[in-house]
């Protein structure tokens, strides 16, 4: 990869993280025939805590950027298998106009360096070890570029462009620096997990997901999932996420997944000694568009920094790579645009776009991330609807939002399109 500079550069764009986001924007940025810079704090490959799955919606926009998911290291899954009270239910993913009718998995260990080498390939000038700090401002109070730290030796340095990408995760440096804070009352969930060596569900076909978790018995149901994805290597990627959950990496948290995984068959092997194959790890998911505005004064947000995971299944991949294309092209369609009013006009738009696309969505998943908050709600989910195949098949569709709205639409499509209609649109706008 590109080495870090030893000099300030400047570009048409700058790209701040080179999560599956900055990746994205960078890559679709430079096809465009753009001068592009993406930073990254760190150097590849770098761990990132993450399930490693992939839904048909995440495949599809790596199918966009032409990467090729047949070789080593990517895992195919047919669909999710769901496990409550002691009910199991299989829902396949069904292909359509929009969405393959296959998911994936791959470690994030190096799932991001692979996005990032595709933008790199693209003609986008990647720069690692790069922390950027802050942004730059000019007098008017736009941001006309970053400053960061370079290097082993963290040297000071300056970059330049007229337009910025925020990608630079949850901590969102940089849009805080500008003063763009979370939205309080959007939900916040945690997830933690850790590798296990199992010879039984490695390469199963289904990703494993566990609904009736509990702290112990007797006590309420807790609001949030486990999960088991096969990696296709000898091992799974086994963890929680939970809404309004302890924070990541607590004692509490820890017992819980051991708790949990006591209650798998044996014959998976998840509880023999020497089974784990590294530390629990853990994350803050920041979800529903949970900070606003996701453009404002010459930046853009994309990915976690613009809290854009999925308050459905907590699924931020697929949505952070679509965040991110939607940047790249709000971001070339404006520099073709005098500096001024015209582009200004043009970058507003990319709110607007994004909340078109989404907005409905994720404000009914908002909805839904509260609801599970109660244990009452939480209950009759596990118990009635999760255990209930005709219901899932429905379920399902909206927790990872793969609806067809084509020809090619069924039963389960027209009803949660519907669904989603439903929901009053509004405009966004920062809200506390």
């Amino acid at each position: 990869m590109p080495q870090t500079p030893n000099a300030p550069e400047s570009a048409d764009v700058i790209v701040v993280g080179a999560g599956p986001a900055g990746s994205a924007a960078a890559y679709h940025l430079a096809r465009q025939g753009r001068d592009v810079l993406l930073l990254e704090k760190s150097e590849f490959p770098r761990e990132k805590v993450c399930g490693d799955g992939l839904t048909p919606r995440a495949v599809r926009h790596l199918i966009r950027m032409g990467i090729d998911t047949d070789g080593p290291g990517w895992h195919r899954n047919r669909g999710v298998r769901f496990f409550s009270h002691g009910a199991v239910v299989e829902i396949d993913w069904r292909e359509n106009t929009r969405f393959p009718g296959y998911g994936l998995t791959r470690s994030r260990h190096d799932f991001d360096e692979i996005l990032a080498r595709r933008a790199s390939e693209a003609g986008a000038r990647l720069h690692t070890a790069t922390r950027v700090t802050e942004p730059v401002l000019d007098r008017t109070g736009r941001v006309r570029g970053v400053a960061a730290r370079v290097g082993a030796g963290q040297e000071p340095a300056v970059f330049e462009a007229p337009l910025v990408i925020a990608a630079d995760g949850v901590a969102a440096r940089l849009a805080v620096a500008l003063g763009v804070d979370r939205v309080s009352r959007r939900p916040m969930a945690t997830a933690i997990r850790r590798y296990h060596h199992s010879a039984a569900r490695h390469d199963n076909p289904y990703l494993d997901i566990w609904a009736d978790l509990r702290a112990g018995p007797g006590s309420p149901p807790l609001a949030g999932y486990g999960w088991i994805f096969p990696m296709g290597d000898g091992r799974v990627n086994v963890g929680l996420g939970l809404v309004h959950g302890a924070p990541s990496g607590q004692p509490d948290t820890r017992r819980l997944l051991d708790a949990w995984l006591a209650r798998t068959p044996s014959e998976w092997g998840l509880t023999d000694p020497g089974s784990a194959d590294g530390p629990v790890r853990g994350a803050a998911l920041p979800m529903g568009f949970s900070r606003l505005p996701h453009y404002t004064r010459g930046m853009l947000l994309a990915g976690d920094s613009g809290g854009m995971v999925s308050p459905w299944s907590g699924e931020g991949i697929a949505y952070a790579i679509e965040a991110g294309e939607l940047a790249a092209e709000t971001a070339a369609t404006a520099l073709t645009r005098p500096a001024g009013p015209s582009r200004e006009r043009v970058l507003q738009r990319y709110p607007l776009e994004i909340h078109r696309r989404l907005g409905r969505y994720y404000r009914l998943g908002n909805l839904w991330a509260d609801l599970q908050t109660k244990p009452a709600f939480t209950s009759f989910l596990s118990r009635r609807i999760v255990t209930s195949p005709a219901a899932m098949r429905y379920l399902t569709r909206l927790l990872v939002n793969v609806t067809d709205d084509g020809n090619g639409r069924d039963t389960p499509d027209r009803v949660v399109n519907a669904l989603v209609r439903a929901v009053p649109a509004q405009v966004p706008r920062k809200r506390r």
